[in-house]
């Protein structure tokens, strides 16, 4: 990223889907090639950069639950980024106990 650019933080939406299984994130980020965006996605936050004409674009967050980062999915178009990750089951690694 060129030291010369403004940084900014990108208008972010969160929401989660209608079934309450996915957490949806709009960014909007005008003039960014989609080859130049670097979204890093952990289970419980993201990071995001993107290098503009005029700015570069930066800003991360946390989410409210626990995620499935391998399973996100990221499309842009028209200056929006959309980004769909699916919520960790929250008994997804839970143990059986035997009851004597």
């Amino acid at each position: 990223m060129a030291k010369d650019k403004f940084r900014v933080s990108p208008d972010v939406c969160s929401y989660m889907s209608e079934d309450d299984h996915r957490l949806n994130i709009e960014v909007s980020m005008p003039g960014v090639n989609k080859e130049n965006i670097r979204l890093r996605m952990m289970d419980d936050s993201f990071s995001l950069t993107a290098p503009g004409k005029d700015v570069a674009y930066v800003t991360a967050s946390g989410f409210c639950c626990p995620v499935k980062a391998d399973k996100a999915r990221a499309t842009y178009e028209d200056g929006c980024l959309k980004i769909t990750i699916p919520f960790k089951d929250p008994f997804e690694n839970a143990l059986n106990v035997t009851v004597q």
